[in-house]
């Protein structure tokens, strides 16, 4: 049987201003937990507050990562989370990073 391959996904968001604090703070309390416990590996999180409050993370999978994101994003663990840091969330770039 072939293992796995490890496929990722750029993360990039800005943040409301004045609100990269907090949103970091739910993130690693709720995001990152259900994550990890849905198979993710995470790498990061990085931020830069001087050009327009972004944070930015990579988030791998051994197997079909855009079916594991669906999982993930459709869960009820993921649309029961209080409060929701997506709320802080003003701007959201994602990019599928496939190995040339």
């Amino acid at each position: 049987m072939a293992a796995a391959v490890m496929h990722f996904q750029l993360r990039e968001y800005r943040i409301e201003d004045g609100r990269l604090e907090d949103f970091v703070q739910e993130w690693r309390e709720l995001v990152l937990p259900l994550r990890l416990s849905m198979g993710f590996s995470v790498f990061g999180p990085w931020v830069e507050e001087e050009e327009g409050s972004r944070f930015v993370c990579v988030v791998g999978y051994d197997g079909d990562i855009r079916a594991a994101d669906e999982a993930y994003s459709s869960s009820p663990e993921r649309h029961s989370m209080e409060p929701d840091p997506a709320r802080l969330v003003a701007d959201i770039r994602q990019v599928w990073l496939e190995a040339p």
